[in-house]
């Protein structure tokens, strides 16, 4: 089992290694999510290494989407450069 620093997610290299074809994103709700959308934080989030707080329903935009645990590469006003996962977002209609 492999273990994020971050967040202490645990997860199985050869699950990674074993999905065939593109990957998609989706969010908490099951909606798929594309680069630049715009989503909804729908939880608290404490920042590793400081004492600061992804505060439920902060508004992200123009996120971009990455093949790594945490999926989603994004900016967040007053926070800076961030990544997040996508399990903890819900997409904003357009």
């Amino acid at each position: 089992m492999l273990v994020c620093p971050e967040c202490a997610h645990e997860w199985s290299p050869a699950a990674t290694s074993a999905a065939a074809g593109p990957r998609v994103y989706k969010d908490a709700n099951g909606n798929v999510l594309e680069d630049g959308d715009t989503v909804t934080v729908i939880k608290d989030l404490k920042l590793r290494g400081g004492s600061g707080v992804v505060k439920q329903g902060a508004k992200v935009k123009n996120i971009r989407l990455v093949d790594e645990d945490h999926d989603i590469d994004c900016k967040i006003d007053g926070l800076g450069a961030m990544k997040l996962k996508s399990e903890y977002v819900k997409k904003q209609p357009r």
